[in-house]
C-alpha cells in the first residue's frame, strides 16, 4: 500500500447530534481535515459529490480552496457524477483548480449512481442522445472531458479578438499540462474497469460493486482490479496506471471509538439492488482493536491488490474525531499494510 487518504461525503443535518449541521459547516470542515491530515502525514483528502442532498455538491471551489490551504496532500474527488456535468467548463474549472494546488488534483469521475431525484441531469439541462441511456450520456461527457483535457486546439479564433491570439486554433485555459494522467474512473462493474483502462483512465473502485459472481466482495473487487491492469498492459500505455479501493476502518483505540463503532454489527457483505436490474454487493465494515483489526485486513485481497487506501470518514462527528480516526489508522494499522 504506497498511499492513504480519506474520503468524506460531507453529509450535514441541522440535527444537534451532528457536528456538521450546515453546508457551510460541511465546506469549512472539509478543508479544516485535510489541513489536518496533511499534518497527519495523510497521502490524500479526498470528496464525494451528490446533488440534490445535504451533502457536498459542487467541487471546484472546495478543491481550489484546500489546495490553497495545504502544500503536499493530494486533493481529489471519489466521484463527479459526469452526467451532469459540462465537460468544457468543467476542465476550464478542474485546470484552475489544479495550477492553485501546484499539480496536485486527482480527479475521480463516473457515470454515477441513482441519486436523490429522478432524472436529476435532466435539470441541469442535460438529457441522453437519441438511442442512449444517461449511463452512455455520462461516459459520452467523460470522453469529451479526457480529449480537451490533452489541450489541444480545436476552436477557430476570431479573426477580430479583443485580446491577440497565439496562432493556430486556441484550447481552453487556464490548461494544466499533467492533469490528464490524473483522471480516474468510478467502476462498477468489471467491463467498465476495462473501458477506463482503455482510455488511460486511473481505476476507482469503491464500497460496492455488481455482483458478477457471488463470490465476497472483496474477491469480486480484487477480479475487477486484475481485469483493469491486464487491459491497462493490452492498451500499451507508457506509465503506470493507479487503483484505488474504499473502505470504512476504525481502530478501536479508546472508549469513543468503542462507542461509536465496537457493536460489531458491520462485520459482513450485503446485497442490494442499485436499480431494477443491478445486482450490487456492498462491502464490509471494518472496526476492531488493532492488532485483530490488522489480521482481518490481510486477508482482504482487493486492498492488498491495489496501490491506494480510501479511508470514509463519518464527517458528522466533527474534524477532531476524524482527524483522529485517520491517526489512529496511520499509527497502527498502516505500517502492518506495507505503508512508508
Amino acid at each position: 500500500m504506497k498511499k492513504i487518504g480519506f474520503l468524506s461525503f460531507g453529509h450535514w443535518t441541522p440535527s444537534p447530534q451532528s457536528q456538521t449541521r450546515s453546508a457551510a459547516d460541511a465546506l469549512l470542515q472539509s478543508i479544516d481535515l485535510a489541513v489536518a491530515a496533511e499534518e497527519l502525514g495523510a497521502d490524500g483528502a479526498y470528496f464525494r459529490i451528490h446533488h440534490f442532498a445535504r451533502q457536498l455538491a459542487s467541487p471546484f471551489p472546495l478543491l481550489a480552496a484546500v489546495g490553497a490551504k495545504t502544500s503536499r496532500i493530494e486533493i481529489g474527488t471519489a466521484v463527479i457524477d459526469m452526467r451532469y456535468e459540462n465537460p468544457l467548463y468543467m476542465a476550464e474549472d478542474a485546470g484552475a483548480a489544479d495550477l492553485i494546488a501546484g499539480g496536485r488534483l486527482q480527479l475521480g469521475i463516473s457515470r454515477g449512481s441513482p441519486e436523490q431525484v429522478i432524472d436529476g441531469w435532466r435539470h441541469f439541462g442535460y438529457a441522453p442522445a437519441e438511442g442512449e441511456t444517461d449511463a452512455d450520456m455520462g461516459r459520452r461527457h467523460a470522453e469529451v472531458l479526457l480529449d480537451v483535457l490533452r489541450g489541444e486546439g480545436f476552436a477557430q479564433p476570431n479573426p477580430r479578438p479583443m485580446f491577440p491570439n497565439p496562432p493556430g486554433l486556441l484550447r481552453l485555459e487556464p490548461h494544466s499540462e499533467s492533469l490528464r494522467g490524473r483522471i480516474w474512473w468510478g467502476a462498477g462493474s468489471n467491463a467498465t474497469a476495462a473501458w477506463a483502462a482503455k482510455l488511460g483512465m486511473n481505476l476507482q473502485s469503491s464500497t460496492l460493486k455488481d455482483d458478477e459472481s457471488g463470490l465476497p466482495f472483496h474477491v469480486q473487487q480484487a477480479d475487477q482490479i486484475r481485469v483493469f491492469r491486464e487491459a491497462w498492459k493490452a492498451a500499451g500505455h507508457k506509465r503506470e496506471p493507479r487503483v484505488s479501493v474504499s473502505r470504512s476502518i476504525f481502530a478501536l483505540v479508546d472508549d469513543r471509538d468503542r462507542a461509536y463503532f465496537g457493536h460489531g454489527n458491520q462485520g459482513e457483505d450485503k446485497i442490494g439492488f442499485i436499480d431494477d436490474k443491478t445486482r450490487a454487493i456492498f462491502g464490509r465494515s471494518y472496526a476492531a482493536e488493532p492488532d485483530a483489526l490488522i489480521k482481518e485486513l490481510a486477508q482482504d485481497e482487493a486492498v492488498a491488490e491495489a496501490d491506494t487506501l480510501l479511508l470514509t470518514v463519518p464527517n458528522q462527528l466533527g474534524v477532531d474525531y476524524n482527524a483522529h480516526v485517520i491517526e489512529a489508522i496511520l499509527t497502527h494499522i498502516a505500517p502492518a499494510l506495507g505503508w512508508r
